[in-house]
């Protein structure tokens, strides 16, 4: 993975939250295939396959939805040419003011299009670390 890899793939990652936050569903397709499985088991939410099942989610979650998505700590390992695990840190700001912390664990391909994610695990970080 050279350098303008690892840029595409951090603006991949980094892009996100904006489109969540601005509603701009119509574009997740810059950032998932359009197969993606997008798994908020943790949640409660299950596994949801595609992006128009996905656009679907975040419209019904309403006011659950956070009002700002902050992704940090990004963390790129190169599995093939083709082919990266990315972890991710990220924060959400509720309606409340409350914050919430979860890690993102991306499997990223490369396509015609570029990388895009096509598969995403969310769980929550929900207790302090205890040895």
């Amino acid at each position: 993975m050279n350098t303008e890899d690892r840029e595409a793939i951090t603006r991949l990652i980094n892009q996100h939250g904006y489109l969540i936050d601005t509603g701009q569903l119509d574009r997740l397709h810059e950032i998932f295939t359009a197969d993606v499985a997008y798994d908020v088991s943790d949640f409660g939410g299950g596994v949801i396959n595609g992006l128009e099942a996905m656009r679907e989610w975040v419209l019904d979650l309403g006011d659950r939805n956070p009002v700002a998505h902050h992704v940090t700590n990004i963390v790129l390992d190169e599995i093939t040419a083709d082919v990266v695990r990315g972890l991710s840190k990220g924060i959400g700001v509720t309606v409340e003011g409350t914050v919430r912390s979860v890690t993102f664990d991306d499997h990223i391909e490369r396509s015609d299009a570029g990388w895009r994610v096509t598969h995403r695990v969310v769980k929550a970080r929900r207790l302090p670390l205890h040895p």
